[in-house]
């Protein structure tokens, strides 16, 4: 450019920006507005660069607005265009923190869905498809095996493949807390900040591991702020709802709230039907008998890893006894003389207990362990004292020092609970939905019964 149209197209861009400035948050002008330079007018063009991520972003979501602005200056402009050109920002820009690894199993096109899942699914897709602008932040939440991670990993496979501009960042917290702790030891907090700030997307699987790590979830709270302001898509998931998330501060809890949250809850019997097809296409190379799958869905009516682990059991046997499936082999591969059920586990812990029943119930830990007697909490409490002494053979003693409370309480907990486990009922719900999540049989009070209750909410029975 000479000297002259230099300033001529400087000083276009100082007006332009002035009303960007006005129209549009600060952050926003900062993050994506900023970092453009002015190269050069070509014929009615023109030609603009910046840093990869900011280019991308900006030409599909302010490309018209900067258009518009243009044209309110300058009769000479009509249109924008993005070069390539090396600008100072790119070659100083920090290293993007290494993702999970994709699995190319782990897609939308690979996901069963289901009633209990449905809503998450459209939600997870409609992220994908439009990040920034459909629902931010996005939680997803439910027992663990319902789908979480896979519609995670679904979203991030789906970003990379269709917006290959933008950055993207799938990890769970623990390793987000590993990088934290590291970079305070090594190279110092700005080059963190620096690595999650300039992300258009960060997507976090298990965000209940920050609670009770202070520092680590202050620093989240402040990405979460920056990545917010600037219109970058977050994704969330958690084996809680953000309100149960007793652990983390009230002003993060109520940040994870802000979009859109959903619950995935186990699948239903067709669902599992479903999944059981797929499982059995992908590794079996045949689909068997409509009558196979119903048995072994009806025998396990639990989450997606414990039929993995059903099937896996009845493929196995039938490899090695070289039958085809049937019912017969799938009778035999369940019923294993001192096995329990595939994929179940005859005695989970008591913490397992108590993590499961809090998911359910959206209630955190210290709220189930605290002296609080909320009919929900109480709730709560009672079932996990109720399935500790039905799935764990411990005596009533010990059932209640994890409680913080005597045995004559968990016996009261014992007979109320079997007093509300009526057919239909919302304990009767809550109960299934526990041992589902913990991938286990159901007490003998339970297993034949039907459920139907709405999710545990508002209970009214004795506090103990």
């Amino acid at each position: 450019m000479s000297g002259h149209r230099e300033d001529e197209l400087s000083d276009l861009w100082r007006r332009v920006r002035a009303d960007l400035a006005a129209a549009l948050p600060a952050s926003t002008v900062e993050l994506w507005v900023d970092p453009i330079r002015v190269v050069a007018l070509r014929g009615e063009t023109l030609l603009l660069s910046a840093p990869r991520a900011v280019r991308a972003w900006v030409e599909r979501r302010y490309r018209q607005v900067l258009t518009d602005a243009l044209r309110a200056h300058s009769d000479a402009v009509r249109e924008i265009e993005f070069v390539d050109q090396a600008a100072p920002e790119e070659g100083a820009a920090a290293v993007v923190p290494e993702s999970l690894p994709r699995d190319p199993r782990q897609t939308f096109e690979r996901f069963v869905i289901g009633p209990g899942n449905r809503v998450a699914h459209g939600a997870a897709l409609a992220v994908a498809e439009l990040p920034g602008e459909a629902y931010n932040p996005l939680f997803l939440h439910g027992p663990p095996g319902l789908g979480k991670s896979h519609l995670m990993a679904a979203i991030h496979d789906y970003m990379v493949r269709n917006h290959p501009g933008l950055t993207v960042h799938h990890t769970t917290a623990e390793r987000f807390t590993s990088e934290f702790v590291t970079a305070l030891r090594l190279s110092g907090p700005e080059a963190f900040k620096a690595r999650y700030r300039n992300l258009d997307a960060l997507l976090i699987d298990d965000v209940e591991f920050l609670e009770g790590k202070h520092q680590t979830a202050e620093e989240f709270f402040h990405t979460f702020n920056a990545l917010h302001a600037a219109g970058k898509q977050i994704v969330l998931s958690s084996d809680r709802p953000p309100a149960a998330l007793s652990g983390l501060a009230e002003r993060l809890r109520d940040r994870f709230a802000w979009g859109l949250t959903v619950e995935i809850e186990p699948p239903d019997l067709r669902t599992r039907i479903a999944v059981l097809w797929r499982l059995a296409s992908d590794r079996h190379g045949e689909v068997p008998e409509p009558a196979v799958l119903s048995e072994i869905a009806a025998r396990v009516p639990g989450n997606v890893r414990v039929l993995e682990g059903a099937m896996t059991r009845v493929l196995a046997l039938s490899s090695m006894l070289r039958e085809p499936l049937s019912l017969s082999i799938v009778r035999r591969a369940l019923d294993a003389e001192g096995a329990p059920a595939a994929g179940t586990r005859e005695k989970p812990t008591l913490e397992e207990i108590q993590d499961a029943v809090c998911s359910v119930y959206g209630v955190g830990r210290e709220e189930l362990l605290s002296p609080r007697r909320s009919p929900r909490i109480a709730h709560a409490r009672q079932l996990a004292m109720y399935l500790a002494r039905e799935l764990t053979g411990l005596s009533l003693s010990e059932i209640a020092r994890p409680f913080d409370r005597n045995h004559t309480t968990v016996l009261h907990a014992i007979r109320a609970v079997d007093d509300r486990l009526e057919p239909g009922s919302e304990a009767m719900a809550a109960v299934h939905k526990v041992c589902t999540s913990l991938g286990t049989v159901l007490p003998a009070a339970v297993a034949d019964a039907p459920t139907g209750a709405p999710s545990p909410s508002d209970p009214q029975a004795a506090n103990p």
